[in-house]
């Protein structure tokens, strides 16, 4: 395990308008779980970054909020808050123990503008002894635990998951599900059928939780990382006949499910979720 703490040079805060409004300098970079599906290990395979200049981070947010106030207030994101994630580059949840998280909760908790967000495959127990009163937002990434055994090896089951999303709105988080990613195979819409019934039949506060839907996009580069290290579930993820090849922003080979397949994959899934948990309001799904 690599941990190196840094000072954190770059501080652009980044449009998002999916998961957030804006995405915030990182406070981390790198992961150390080992899903196959992670867009972290092609640009940092092994190891872990953790910024060092939080008090930096935490000031440019502020300025920026002000500077932005209430921009496009409400959308989806958010009613009246300016969200912002804090961990687009890792899983701060998961790397809790290397953060100074109770401050940078803290000043989200108390700020009059910003709210954080982060998405996490972990159950982080040490955040409920913490209330953020509604100003940090836990988005807890699920799928069927069939593809996930493979997918996302040494993480919390998805029936766990499920059953903290309760405990963590008892303790003062706002909470919503992440969907993410889809990855599509033979039955994939079975096993999301006894996905979307378990969040039926666990979640109380089925007028609070959300949710956001992102289908699988996958990297050439991360593909053959794979198959180098032999990694299990790469055959659900690198499916060339019905997905396509995009070269990103950042100058990668992505792949994606072809477009015109795509738009039934979603509307399948649409139709699916809200003839189970309709309840489950989708903010944004692509």
């Amino acid at each position: 395990m690599i941990v190196n703490y840094v000072d954190r040079k770059t501080m652009t805060i980044r449009e998002s308008g999916r998961s957030s409004d804006y995405i915030t300098p990182s406070f981390g970079y790198g992961c150390l779980l080992d899903c196959t599906y992670c867009y972290m290990k092609r640009h940092l395979e092994k190891g872990l970054t953790i910024s060092k200049n939080v008090n930096q981070i935490l000031s440019e947010i502020n300025s920026h909020s002000y500077f932005v106030a209430n921009a496009n207030k409400p959308n989806q994101t958010h009613e009246s808050y300016m969200t912002y994630d804090i961990a687009c580059n890792e899983d701060f949840a998961l790397h809790r123990k290397y953060h100074d998280w109770e401050k940078i909760f803290d000043f989200f908790k108390n700020h009059p503008i910003a709210m954080a967000t982060l998405a996490t495959k972990i159950i982080p127990i040490e955040f409920i002894k913490y209330n953020p009163n509604g100003k940090v937002r836990i988005r807890f990434s699920l799928m069927p635990q069939k593809i996930s055994n493979y997918l996302e090896p040494g993480t919390p089951k998805i029936i766990d998951r499920i059953k903290a999303v309760n405990a963590f709105i008892d303790a003062g988080y706002d909470v919503h599900l992440n969907f993410s990613p889809v990855v599509v195979y033979p039955d994939w819409l079975e096993d999301y059928k006894y996905l979307f019934q378990l969040c039926n039949d666990y979640i109380d506060y089925k007028d609070q939780v959300k949710c956001e839907v992102i289908f699988l996009t996958h990297n050439e580069k991360k593909h053959y990382q794979n198959v180098k290290n032999d990694k299990k579930g790469e055959s659900l993820l690198w499916t060339p006949e019905n997905q396509e090849s995009k070269v990103s922003s950042y100058g990668g080979t992505n792949i994606r499910y072809e477009h015109n397949l795509k738009r039934d994959y979603i509307q399948s899934f649409i139709k699916l979720h809200d003839s189970i948990i309709k309840w489950n309001k989708i903010r944004y799904i692509f």
